[in-house]
């Protein structure tokens, strides 16, 4: 399984001064000697954290795969038609939110329109796409309908009722679980890769990677949080190595 480490948030402490520091572009260098196999990076409309300069400088440094998470909206998509990261992740986006809160509805037909039109944009000149959406059905037959070459299964519902099947709560905990194993399942039998990733943390992350049509997970806030208090390559490699122990077989259900 690939572990991306997702390194918004320490733009985000950045931006919270309006100064050069701490530097995302450095604390990739750091996630990959920790053991990332990939940097993924947020660059959203309103440039709240994760700057244009950050994206191209780390396009230039990066030893592994850039995956660049943008909303499907043309100026958005045009900027990364310009750099060809890796991968590119097609997510919703709502100026009022704290962070991105759901997957794509891609039943709205002008949503479907707009993120069918960023596909063929971003295939045009050789970038992997990824849809980040819920695991239902339904969106994940119409993410195989536009061609997407992968979906990111939202992982929020499994992160905010994972807590509760410690203390007895374990219905939803465990509905949430099924829901993503059966989108994976679902989803790589139609022929898209599997990725997941929201409200990771070194807590919940077992269950989710023991999940085997699941080959990568996206992690950010919990790693750049513990990341804070014993530097980044040992958060890094202290999550890789909970996601390996996971993969090999321990029992992890809730």
């Amino acid at each position: 399984m690939r572990l991306h480490i997702n390194i918004d948030h320490v733009a985000t402490v950045r931006e919270a001064r309006r100064t050069d520091e701490p530097d995302p572009v450095r604390a990739a260098v750091l996630a990959e000697l920790g053991g990332a196999d990939g940097i993924t990076v947020h660059l959203r409309e309103d440039r709240r954290h994760i700057q244009d300069r950050d994206v191209r400088l780390l396009m230039q440094t990066v030893r592994t795969a850039v995956n660049l998470e943008l909303a499907a909206e043309p100026g958005m998509v045009a900027i990364a038609c310009e750099l060809v990261p890796m991968a590119v992740t097609l997510v919703p986006e709502r100026r009022e939110e704290i962070t991105t809160e759901g997957g794509l509805d891609l039943v709205h037909a002008a949503t479907r329109d707009r993120v069918s039109a960023a596909i063929t944009r971003l295939r045009a000149v050789g970038i992997r796409t990824s849809l980040f959406v819920s695991a239902d059905e339904a969106t994940l037959e119409t993410a195989a309908a536009l061609g997407a070459d992968a979906v990111e299964l939202h992982t929020g519902g499994w992160a905010r009722t994972w807590r509760g099947a410690h203390i007895g709560d374990r219905q939803r905990a465990r509905a949430e679980l099924a829901a993503l194993r059966a989108g994976a399942a679902l989803a790589r039998a139609k022929g898209i890769a599997v990725h997941a990733g929201h409200g990771l943390t070194y807590e919940n992350v077992a269950a989710v990677a023991a999940l085997e049509a699941i080959e990568e997970l996206n992690i950010g806030h919990s790693v750049i949080s513990r990341a804070v208090l014993v530097g980044m390559e040992r958060a890094v490699a202290e999550m890789k190595a909970t996601i390996l122990r996971a993969r090999t077989g321990a029992r992890v259900e809730p």
